[in-house]
């Protein structure tokens, strides 16, 4: 089971305000953003589209805000972007200080302390677009994984999307076994199988995914996969190049970044990958 006393201690040391804002940082927010807003927008379009044709349905207002749940929301970096950009927002986190600084910034994002496995302090079909950017970074069995998966689905409306982000397996494998001379370590310890496969303990404060094992969990939670994507790409192997860039090259970078961000055979390298869905059968949810 997943320590949740760890990752509060974890948090209250670590700045998360500022990892999003560093230069890798930028292309891993940059580019997720850009498909948090092209997917609200979808939903939007739909919206007025069925409103065209049922415009008699006082219930169906096309001028509605997009509703964006951000779970795990650490210290609002996304939520107060999307707020700026004239969503509805409402964040639930479950570091308190986290949650503080969020607060301290005097936005109008909707806040609640609370676990990702159990929102059942939120309506079901709530919201247009769910976020689980952080939470699955820290579910350390498949089973706490896909319960939350599912609490996102459930507060997601039937026609909209979850959004979710992983930290990858061989990024682990690259920067940390071989980059901090840790594979012998991790091979006597079973923290890495011979097959360079990461095996995370309830100890630990991440647990790393591979491909297959996220289209099993979209298969234990019920999704259908619309869109994946690479946030990072090779930004996270970079950091010192990046810093060193000036504006004009950084902004290329950025471009570059979201040009590649769909290719598959670019994709697993990534030290993240974020995973778009929808609902498998939407029947089972009415």
């Amino acid at each position: 089971m997943t320590n949740q006393k760890e990752i509060e201690q974890y948090y209250n040391k670590f700045d998360e305000d500022h990892r999003l804002t560093t230069r890798h940082g930028l292309v891993e927010f940059t580019t997720t953003m850009k498909f948090i807003v092209k997917f609200a927008e979808e939903v939007r379009l739909a919206r007025a589209a069925r409103c065209e044709f049922a415009l008699d349905n006082p219930q169906n207002n096309k001028d509605e805000k997009i509703k964006i749940l951000d779970v795990g929301a650490g210290t609002g970096r996304y939520s107060t972007a999307l707020l700026e950009k004239g969503y509805d927002v409402t964040a639930v986190e479950l570091v308190k200080r986290n949650l503080e600084v969020l607060r301290s910034k005097g936005t109008m994002v909707k806040t609640w302390q609370g676990n990702a496995m159990d929102l059942s302090f939120l309506e079901s079909r709530s919201f247009d677009v769910t976020l689980l950017l952080g939470p699955m970074y820290h579910l350390i069995s498949m089973e706490e994984k896909a319960k939350a998966f599912r609490e996102a689905i459930r507060v997601t409306k039937n026609d909209g999307y979850i959004i979710l982000g992983y930290v990858m397996n061989d990024y682990s494998v690259v920067k940390y076994c071989f980059g901090e001379n840790k594979v012998s370590e991790c091979l006597e310890n079973g923290s890495l199988t011979k097959d360079f496969k990461t095996v995370a303990s309830p100890n630990d404060l991440y647990s790393y995914m591979t491909f297959d094992q996220i289209n099993i969990l979209n298969d234990m939670a019920g999704a259908r996969r619309v869109k994946m994507f690479a946030p990072d790409g090779p930004a996270d192997y970079m950091r010192k190049e990046l810093n060193a860039m000036d504006e004009t090259a950084f902004n290329h970078f950025l471009d570059y970044v979201y040009s590649i961000c769909e290719r598959p055979d670019l994709m697993g390298a990534s030290s993240h990958i974020v995973d778009i869905v929808e609902k498998a059968s939407v029947e089972d949810y009415r």
